[in-house]
């Protein structure tokens, strides 16, 4: 157990490399952009060269420095969506999952339930389109509409979680419910909380894209990977790498964020008391 436990952890690590890199590159692409990402240095669509190791776009300006600049703010909204909408998520669905006032909690599962009803997208485009040009407001967007989806599987895990013999035995013994919680809650709750907030995270990163191809947020000529995505469609032929590397970040930051949680989230690796009743 002890000679494989490093190794596992390891591969647990690299599965999570290149999803650590994507980010890299879109938090630390701007210090790292050779050229500006606005001002035209050549032909549309340009080929490769060495000058341009991705060529250049629709309006000539260098593919490389819009990928090292298009991801930061996409990035940063999906986590501070993330951030948000899992905080939220948990807090309402521990509560909702423990109270003994089951109308109150009702009501709030049905507001819930309300904001659900709503498909993504078109809610995203209405909070957004209130303030546009608002990173700020379109991360507050994302983080809603991520926030019913995450109440709901907090809530179910948690009250599978107080209906077990030992949580029932904290409270017929006087435990205080913030005890209870940290105690016989958490503790089986917290692989599942890791594992929805990744999903949340690649959700919320596929809907700041989304919203960047919509022209949502910040406008041109502000780098993004989603819009870059829409400017360049017309010019496959001739150069597809400035539509083909922004698309490829996304998949791969997917992927390995997906392959990441499959671990994380492995039932016969417990946490702690409660782990063992999600197995």
């Amino acid at each position: 157990m002890s000679l494989t436990h490093p190794f596992a952890r390891m591969r647990r690590i690299g599965i999570l490399l290149p999803a650590l890199l994507v980010v890299a590159i879109g938090v630390l692409g701007p210090w790292l952009a050779p050229m500006s990402s606005t001002s035209p240095v050549g032909g549309s669509f340009q080929s490769v060269d060495p000058g341009h190791p991705l060529g250049t776009d629709v309006l000539g300006r260098d593919v490389l420095a819009r990928v090292l600049t298009g991801g930061r703010t996409l990035i940063l909204q999906a986590l501070i969506a993330t951030v948000l909408g899992s905080a939220a998520g948990l807090m309402i669905g521990v509560w909702s999952g423990m109270t003994r006032r089951r109308r109150l909690s009702a009501s709030v599962l049905r507001g819930v339930d309300a904001v659900a009803a709503f498909p993504a997208l078109l809610l995203l485009l209405l909070l957004a389109a209130g303030m546009p040009g608002d990173d700020a407001v379109l991360a507050a967007a994302i983080a809603l509409v991520s926030v019913p989806f995450s109440v709901r599987v907090n809530r179910e895990c948690t009250m599978r979680l107080a209906a077990t013999d030992y949580a029932r035995e904290a409270q017929a013994r006087g435990d205080g419910a913030l005890e209870r919680v940290r105690h016989d809650i958490l503790p089986g709750l917290i692989p599942v909380a890791l594992a929805e907030a990744g999903v949340r995270f690649v959700a919320a990163t596929q809907l700041a894209a989304t919203a960047g191809f919509l022209g949502l947020g910040a406008g041109a000529p502000a780098a993004n990977w989603g819009r870059m995505v829409r400017e360049n469609s017309g010019g496959l032929a001739e150069n597809p790498l400035p539509v083909l590397v922004p698309a490829l970040l996304l998949v791969v930051l997917a992927v390995s964020i997906a392959l990441a949680l499959d671990r994380v989230s492995d039932p016969r690796m417990p946490l702690g008391r409660g782990s063992e009743v999600l197995a």
